[in-house]
């Protein structure tokens, strides 16, 4: 009875098994790998960004729109392109103006990725496409250059370097679309325009030559100007004194006629009164300190002086 119940006993334990075992791992790690293939292909498109994808090596797709996006595993891989603005410093450069004058030219060009599929189907990568648009920029801004003389581009007054940085941009632009490389250049602009180390005193030399002649040139027409000036002044001065004297005359001429008719007019009136003021005047006229008289004692002066009639 022991024995039988020590074999129940036995027959009661749970049993464990390790298939069951292995089964439940194989189905986590399953689980575990289809969590990491899908979360490793899951993929984030930004704003300022292109999303390339290519299955064995062909682009099937460009993502252009920000968002999250999946791709299908082992096949399809994905790389980025930049959505926004780039510069290129594209490198100076030796070129020679109309009248062979020669110049070092240093610009940059602001550019960007219009068409993600052309740009990859003929440039292959960003490299080649800067390389590409440099050697337009470069051929272009030569040519442009070479119609103008040295002056016309390093004289702020008669350049016309505003307008040329725009007729460049668009000329390549065109040569850029006509090859379809799928890029734009947004502005090209010129940092420099230098000479060689050489030519730089020489030109110097000249420029300053033609600066002292330009502000000789000024000088002489300030200088006629100003006896231009001096000569009519003095032509006018005249003019006014000679009407000024004139008109002097006149009214002397008219205060002496009316002097006289009032004098004519009050000797009129009373004759002696007028005698003795003549009188008196000549007196004021003839007679100072230093006046010796020498008169007849009976004498109209000697009288008036003597106060007798």
């Amino acid at each position: 009875m022991d024995n039988d119940n020590v074999v129940n006993m036995d027959e009661k334990k749970p049993s464990f098994s390790f298939k069951g075992y292995l089964r439940g791992g194989i189905v986590l790690l399953i689980i575990i790998l289809i969590l990491f293939i899908t979360l490793t292909n899951l993929y984030i498109v930004k704003e300022n960004e292109y999303k390339v994808v290519r299955q064995f090596g062909e682009v099937v797709r460009i993502i252009e729109e920000p968002g999250l996006n999946y791709k299908i595993p082992f096949i399809q891989s994905v790389t980025t392109l930049p959505k926004y603005q780039m510069t290129y410093n594209v490198e100076e450069a030796e070129i020679n103006t109309k009248d062979k004058k020669r110049l070092i030219i240093d610009n940059y060009t602001v550019w960007h990725i219009e068409d993600p599929k052309l740009m990859i189907s003929n440039a292959r990568t960003i490299v080649n496409a800067e390389t590409k648009m440099a050697e337009f920029v470069f051929s272009t801004v030569r040519s442009e250059l070479g119609q103008l003389d040295y002056d016309q581009i390093i004289n702020d007054e008669k350049s016309s370097r505003g307008s040329l940085n725009d007729q460049v941009t668009d000329i390549v632009n065109e040569l850029l679309a006509k090859d379809g490389y799928g890029i734009k250049v947004t502005d090209v602009r010129m940092k420099r325009t230098d000479l060689p180390a050489e030519n730089e005193q020489s030109v110097f030399t000249r420029m300053i030559s033609e600066r002292e002649s330009t502000a000789q040139g000024y000088l002489s027409k300030g200088d006629a100007e100003k006896n231009r000036i001096i000569a009519n002044t003095d032509r006018e001065v005249k003019e006014m004194l000679a009407e000024a004297k004139a008109d002097a005359e006149i009214i002397r001429s008219e205060g002496e006629k009316e002097a006289a008719k009032l004098y004519n007019t009050s000797y009129s009136k009373d004759p002696e009164f007028y005698e003795l003021f003549r009188t008196l005047q000549s007196y004021k006229q003839t007679i100072n300190e230093e006046t010796v008289l020498i008169i007849p004692f009976d004498s109209p002066y000697a009288n008036l002086l003597k106060g007798s009639e």
